[in-house]
């Protein structure tokens, strides 16, 4: 059973740190929680971090209890030595943290993979969840972008790429992952994780880790979601095409589809109040 560094819940600070800590079977998670309500867990996806959510959650807290947490090899979360950050892991550590928490059914939100995580959690870790919500989600396979296949056929070229070459090719990644740019400050923000030799390893350990098998049953099980789910789409979307969002809500009955127009892959970054107004429609409706 995870333990924390401090048992009540902190707020997450203005300049965006996740103020706890929370050991679990795979490493040690960064943790946040702000606001009062109905609990509701945000879980990021690749190449982010719980940064992510941070316009989206301020306007949650405002009706919910908001959870934050970086997934283990991402943000200020690392695995332990040996422990793959794999969806399947992810998907534990979820398992792991909503115990933690004293959570009976929270609403899951998951981006990207992150949607994989929750979706897993829900229906393989069989974790309550009063709601889903599934933004722009790698649930549905082969999800792989051409660029995440190279990086995984090719994953020790990349691991010994020269650290300013691999800084210069993730700074472009990162740029098509959003129709709006990023201003200098928040690309930053993105990039710092995956900053120096380090941070490059990183990158790839969790690109290596990933893969369709850790949804393939989810799949097949989704039919038997009995929870209210959205499935929130950004329309200029070029990582996960639109139409692998309405054939994710085709396959989970009763099942909502939005798209928001003007948004990329990185849907809270883009559309911060759209995305947020979206989730707390849906989650109070």
């Amino acid at each position: 059973m995870p333990t924390s560094d401090n048992g009540a819940p902190a707020a997450v600070s203005a300049s965006y740190t996740l103020p706890d800590r929370v050991s679990v079977s795979g490493g040690r998670v960064a943790t946040g929680v702000l606001g009062h309500g109905p609990p509701v867990i945000l879980v990021h996806g690749t190449p982010a971090w719980s940064y992510l959510w941070r316009g989206v959650a301020e306007r949650l807290a405002e009706h919910h209890t908001v959870y934050l947490w970086d997934m283990l090899g991402f943000g200020d979360s690392h695995a332990r030595p040996g422990v793959a950050p794999s969806i399947a892991r992810q998907a534990t550590t979820l398992t792991e943290l909503v115990a933690h928490w004293g959570l009976e059914a929270p609403a899951l939100v998951g981006h990207d993979i992150g949607g994989g995580v929750v979706a897993r959690a829900h229906l393989m870790e069989e974790v309550p969840a009063r709601a889903l919500a599934l933004v722009d989600a790698a649930v549905l396979g082969p999800w792989n972008t051409p660029f995440t296949d190279h990086q995984q056929h090719y994953a020790e070229a990349y691991r010994t790429m020269p650290v300013d070459v691999f800084g210069d090719l993730a700074a472009v990644r990162l740029r098509s992952a959003v129709q709006t740019p990023m201003s200098p400050e928040v690309a930053d923000a993105y990039l710092a994780p995956w900053a120096g030799q380090q941070g490059q390893n990183r990158w790839i350990d969790q690109v290596a880790a990933v893969s369709y098998e850790d949804t393939r049953d989810v799949v097949h099980r989704l039919d038997t979601v009995t929870a209210p789910t959205l499935v929130l789409w950004g329309e200029q979307d070029g990582w996960l095409d639109p139409s692998v969002g309405a054939n994710l809500a085709a396959a989970v009955p009763g099942a909502r589809l939005r798209t928001v127009t003007g948004a990329g892959h990185f849907l809270p970054e883009d559309a911060p109040e759209a995305t947020a107004h979206a989730l707390v429609e849906f989650l109070n409706g």
